[in-house]
């Protein structure tokens, strides 16, 4: 059976995801891949037609609740902090320029 990657398309992935590869490394990652890809070949072989398609694997729901508006008390406690500017608190800068 021909591989459907080469060490070509190790090479090529490679420079795509900006890796450098020693030749030993190019070896293994051709096998594992080889292998891996064989695996797939396999599975898709099995007879499959009487296995129900599944969407998303669960039967759960998600349990949102629908969005309202809260009352803010915004302003509440600006007159005690000891820094404030037009309604909002001021803080010393967290990062120095």
């Amino acid at each position: 059976m021909q591989s459907l990657i080469t060490k070509e398309t190790i090479r090529h992935l490679a420079k795509l995801a900006r890796l450098e590869l020693t030749t030993a490394e190019e070896e293994k990652i051709l096998a594992d891949l080889s292998k891996i890809l064989a695996y797939f070949e396999e599975l898709r072989a099995l007879d499959t037609s009487a296995v129900v398609p599944m969407t998303g694997g669960t039967h759960l729901k998600d349990a949102f609740r629908d969005d309202e508006p809260l009352e803010t008390n915004r302003g509440e406690g600006v007159d005690i902090f000891p820094e404030s500017e037009s309604g909002l608190l001021k803080i010393p800068p967290v990062f120095e320029p």
